[in-house]
């Protein structure tokens, strides 16, 4: 049986590079392209009018710097509103402090505009599938400047937690790592849960962020 494609929401306040999206996206056999919006206040309406009609997407393409409602105050709106939706955040090299803010509001993965195509694709279809994507450039930059909550050290984590973030870090879905670690999806996902209370940190994506810094995964490969 063949699964549906991909829903995706694409919001840029720049027209060429929305449609431009759009016309890659829909060229793409499993990524369908159900909206667009130019700023966050205009995706939040159509996001919600679409949910409410039974026609959520599954991934929202956000652009972070716009003008009236900007990508990270619209991200942390959709994540508390619709938590079942993923968000996938697209900024320039230069806007490291609006990746923070988005890391804040739960985004699910992280671009740089300046992206190949097939990686946009790419984030896209890991979002969907609960799992972190991140630009090794901006992982890099974020690594740099991330402060550890200090409240929930790592010394917090068992060994076993230890090893379930360096897979979480890897961008692994709560499957893979069950299938990993031969344990049943269910426990880990709790064991996800737990590490994110003991960290102090709200979202996977800040959890992987976090092990990479304290050198308990690697860096994602320079592109």
């Amino acid at each position: 049986m063949q699964q549906r494609p991909v829903r995706v929401f694409v919001v840029d306040d720049h027209t060429v590079v929305r449609r431009g999206l759009r016309a890659y996206l829909e060229s793409v056999d499993d990524l369908e392209v159900v909206g667009e919006a130019t700023d966050g206040r205009e995706a939040l309406e159509d996001i919600a009018a679409l949910v409410a009609a039974g026609q959520p997407p599954d991934v929202v393409l956000m652009d972070l710097l716009m003008p009236g409602m900007d990508g990270v105050t619209a991200t942390t709106v959709i994540t508390d509103r619709h938590p079942e939706l993923a968000v996938v955040a697209m900024t320039s090299f230069t806007q490291a402090d609006l990746v923070h803010g988005a890391l804040q509001a739960g985004a699910a993965g992280y671009l740089l505009k300046d992206a190949e195509a097939d990686e946009v694709a790419a984030a896209i279809r890991a979002a969907c599938r609960g799992e972190v994507h991140l630009d090794p450039a901006i992982a890099k930059q974020l690594t740099r400047s991330l402060v550890a909550p200090k409240p929930q050290p790592l010394q917090a984590l068992t060994d076993r937690e230890r090893e379930v973030l360096a897979l979480v870090a890897q961008g692994l879905s709560n499957q893979q790592i069950a299938d990993a670690l031969v344990i049943s999806e269910r426990t880990a996902r709790t064991h996800v849960s737990n590490i994110l209370s003991k960290l102090g940190v709200a979202s996977r994506t800040q959890a992987a962020l976090l092990a990479i810094r304290e050198n308990i995964a690697p860096a994602p490969p320079a592109s």
